[in-house]
C-alpha cells in the first residue's frame, strides 16, 4: 500500500537507511529544510514501511524526489509503484501538468521504462552523476 502521510518520520527513516548508511551520503546533503513543505509517499509491505518519494510543486512540475526502497524489496517492482502513485497524486493537483526527477545515472533505464525522458547535462549530486527527467502526465 502506498500512500501519502503527515507523519513523515517512517520516510526520513527510510532516506536515512539507504542514502546516508548504504550510499554514504552525508546527513548534511540528505536532510534538507525542504521536507516540511513537501508531499511524503509511503510504500508499507506486511505493514513495515519498505520504500518512500517526496513530491515538491514548483510551477506545472511536480517534482519527485528522494525516491528509495530498502534493498529487501528491490527487484519487486515496488520502486514503480512508488513512482506511479506519485503521478496519480500529482494529476489530482490544480495546474501540475508533468512530472520531473533527478535520476542516479545507473536508475535511468528504470525511469525511462516510465515514460521519463532525460534532458541536459550530467551533474554531480552528492558525488552520484544524475540527469533530470521528465515526463508529462
Amino acid at each position: 500500500m502506498i500512500t501519502v502521510v503527515e507523519d513523515y518520520a517512517p520516510c526520513v527513516a527510510l532516506r536515512r537507511a539507504v542514502f546516508i548508511e548504504e550510499q554514504g551520503i552525508s546527513e548534511a546533503e540528505e536532510m534538507d529544510d525542504l521536507d516540511a513543505s513537501a508531499i511524503h509517499m509511503l510504500a508499507m509491505v506486511d505493514g513495515k514501511p519498505a520504500g518512500t518519494a517526496r513530491l515538491l510543486i514548483q510551477d506545472d512540475i511536480g517534482k519527485i524526489g528522494r525516491i528509495c526502497v530498502l534493498s529487501d524489496h528491490r527487484g519487486t517492482g515496488l520502486g514503480a509503484r512508488i513512482v506511479e502513485a506519485a503521478m496519480d497524486h500529482l494529476r489530482t493537483l490544480p495546474n501540475v501538468t508533468r512530472a520531473k526527477l533527478g535520476s542516479q545515472d545507473h536508475a535511468i533505464g528504470f525511469y525511462e521504462k516510465l515514460g521519463f525522458k532525460g534532458y541536459g547535462p550530467f551533474y554531480d549530486d552528492a558525488g552520484i552523476p544524475h540527469q533530470d527527467m521528465i515526463r508529462d502526465l
